[in-house]
């Protein structure tokens, strides 16, 4: 899909919608047609109701249930977000990059846009401070500190562990672009701007490659998937190698770049190219501890994992993982067995990948089922094996901790209404969640941006928030938390 050429609607995804063949259809289907839209519609106004219901009712409970929230209003959506280095600590809030693209109707270019974040501490904020804030204005916490001219919007954006100061973009194109960010010259975005040049371009793909995209934590290496079915394999290792043997090659000193620079934007080729989805790869992820071993999910509702050393097909193939397209996949970073998708059946599910066979068999260990609308983003925490986080286009970003599930409730705890495993929803989202990162800096902080298109007319919202750690902790250690506090306000009641 040509990014210049209008064919896509913008506002119009959680994800991108395949195109539709329109046949016409004979008259008597025609008034069937219609009620089924208005059907829709119905659904449609129905959900953006709760939703807008809930919102009201997230708000007035701000002050119990986080120990920080900024939001940040966004003239453009962005359709991905992630965390950057961390660039200070101080006594009481921590300055860190934030890395976000402004996705445009064309009047100005689209960006990759550098922020820095001013990140309050834990029981830090005032509970009046953290729910006083504006739905329309700028947070005074998040402050644009460089914008890269795109060529082309940005569909996802993912940062190299090893070097966080590396990131790599998707837009509509076959390519991977790779950036360094800390040594790209700051743009002024303006009608008619070249676009910035990336420092290194990876080819491998026949079709677009617009969403699938990871960086692997064990070695340089850039994973994607597209259009094209295939999922590809780079290793950054390649350039850096041709570059060092390369005389013409300007070896920069002291930037701090593991990205050779040169004139143009040289490219690289990949390692591998795998084949074996019968439709779109919507997501990738590595498995944390090799470059080698992979996954992958896509619209054919399949979940493959792979192995670059056994070949270029599948290893195993779980030809049905969901009833519909998987948009997303993780892999958890404590235990490797885990594998967790969501999909537009509204679920997301764990799979053991000691369960798989190749043949094709195996069934989730859990399905999740708390969302209302299609999930777009799955990740695993961090810091905790258990939990993880989705979010979908229902607007609602859910955390959830497998280990709760099946595990007895005492009377009262909890709505018997609320779905296994689910203990938090983030609520402050008006539209379609479509991206959201944990930060690996500061446990139980979550970033996460909506597109507001369909809701406010335009832009999106960024937020940056870490709920209250009375919700997460122990019971008996809050217990007794609390209680010691009880015992304070009535000391303090009676001396007065």
């Amino acid at each position: 899909m040509d990014s210049q050429s209008g064919g896509k609607e913008k506002g119009k995804r959680g994800r991108k919608r395949k195109a539709k063949v329109e046949v016409e259809p004979p008259p008597a289907a025609e008034a069937e047609r219609e009620n089924s839209s208005g059907a829709k519609m119905r659904g449609k106004q129905q959900q953006q109701s709760t939703v807008d219901e809930k919102y009201v009712q997230w708000k007035s409970l701000v002050p119990v249930l986080y120990d920080w929230l900024a939001n940040h209003n966004l003239v453009w959506p962005s359709l991905s977000c992630r965390w950057g280095p961390q660039l200070e600590q101080a006594k009481y809030k921590n300055r860190q990059r934030l890395y976000l693209s402004e996705q445009t109707d064309g009047s100005v270019p689209n960006t990759l846009v550098i922020a820095n974040c001013e990140i309050v501490k834990p029981r830090v904020a005032a509970a009046e401070h953290i729910s006083q804030f504006n739905e329309e204005a700028r947070s005074p916490f998040v402050k644009k500190y460089k914008t890269i001219i795109h060529p082309g919007e940005v569909n996802r954006i993912r940062e190299l562990p090893q070097n966080n100061q590396i990131v790599a973009t998707h837009t509509d194109s076959p390519d991977v672009l790779i950036w360094d960010v800390e040594t790209q010259p700051n743009r002024h975005a303006v009608l008619g701007a070249a676009a910035s040049r990336p420092d290194l371009i990876l080819t491998g793909h026949q079709e677009n490659a617009e969403f699938a995209l990871a960086m692997c934590p064990a070695e340089p290496y850039v994973l994607s998937g597209g259009k094209d079915r295939t999922v590809v394999l780079w290793s950054i290792h390649d350039h850096i190698s041709a570059a060092a043997s390369d005389p013409s090659t300007n070896k920069s000193k002291g930037s701090g770049s593991i990205i050779k620079q040169s004139g143009d934007s040289p490219s690289v080729g990949p390692r591998g190219i795998f084949q074996g989805h019968e439709d779109t790869v919507e997501d990738v992820q590595f498995c944390p501890k090799s470059s080698q071993e992979f996954c992958s999910v896509g619209d054919d509702s399949c979940l493959v994992l792979w192995d670059a050393r056994t070949g270029s097909s599948p290893v195993i193939k779980v030809e049905k993982a969901h009833n519909a397209d998987l948009h997303c996949v993780d892999w958890n970073p404590f235990d490797e067995n885990y594998i967790l998708t969501g999909s537009a059946d509204n679920s997301v599910r764990m799979f053991d990948r000691r369960n798989l066979t190749s043949g094709g068999a195996g069934s989730p260990v859990y399905k999740f089922e708390g969302h209302q609308a299609a999930v777009l983003c799955v990740q695993w925490s961090p810091d905790n094996p258990t939990i993880f986080g989705s979010a979908a286009e229902d607007g609602f970003l859910n955390i959830w901790d497998y280990e709760k599930v099946g595990a007895k409730k005492e009377p009262g705890t909890r709505s018997p209404s609320s779905p296994p495993g689910l203990f938090f929803q983030h609520a402050g989202h008006r539209d379609k969640v479509v991206d959201f990162h944990w930060n690996a800096y500061d446990p139980w902080t979550i970033v996460s941006v909506s597109d507001d298109c369909d809701t406010s007319g335009g832009g999106g919202t960024l937020q940056i928030w870490r709920m209250s750690d009375l919700i997460y902790r122990p019971e008996e250690e809050v217990l007794a938390e609390l209680e010691q506090f009880k015992s304070h306000i009535v000391t303090c009641a009676s001396i007065s």
